[in-house]
């Protein structure tokens, strides 16, 4: 049997170029019935696995299971995609991150979550990599990747410049 994660990209990738043959067809009306029919599909797949999850939450054990579930990656995309990840967005962006760390901190620096909204996550980068010219190829490689394996409905990952560090003089009139 195929390595899981290596068959879900092939077919994942075989949807996408079916989908842009579909989104290419000359004929509009064989267009919009085939985009109807997709989308009735994802639909339906979306709520057959949303009544899974909820099965599975009235088990005895489902904590244990949604976990176990949640931490395999074709599950977990399929999960975020119909958004019904048992496992909160923040929380995952936040273990993506200290997943990233020890890499960032073996170059000298760190990362903290300044926000997640509307898809978009903004990280702050701190120490070295946040002042070193080779700072967005560190984000992008190592935190980006780290935030779409483990929260692919981010579409967004922006790295803000950390804030600059304000001293404050008392001056005395003498």
């Amino acid at each position: 049997m195929p390595e899981p994660r290596r068959e879900f990209t092939r077919r994942s990738e075989r949807i996408e170029e079916l989908v842009h043959r579909i989104e290419s067809a000359g004929d509009l009306a064989t267009r919009a019935v085939a985009q109807e029919l997709l989308q009735a599909v994802i639909e339906l797949h979306g709520v057959a696995i949303e009544r899974i999850v909820e099965v599975i939450s009235e088990t005895p054990n489902a904590e244990t299971l949604l976990a176990s579930l949640a931490k395999d990656e074709v599950v977990s995309g399929v999960l975020s995609l119909h958004g019904i990840h048992p496992i909160p967005v923040h929380d995952r962006v936040l273990a993506a991150l200290e997943h990233a760390r020890p890499y960032l901190h073996s170059h000298g620096g760190d990362v903290e979550l300044d926000s997640i909204e509307n898809g978009i996550v903004r990280v702050r980068l701190h120490g070295a990599c946040g002042s070193c010219s080779s700072s967005t190829e560190t984000m992008k490689r190592t935190i980006e990747d780290a935030i779409y394996d483990m929260a692919p409905e981010v579409t967004t990952v922006i790295s803000e410049k950390p804030a600059a560090h304000v001293e404050l003089v008392t001056l005395r009139a003498g």
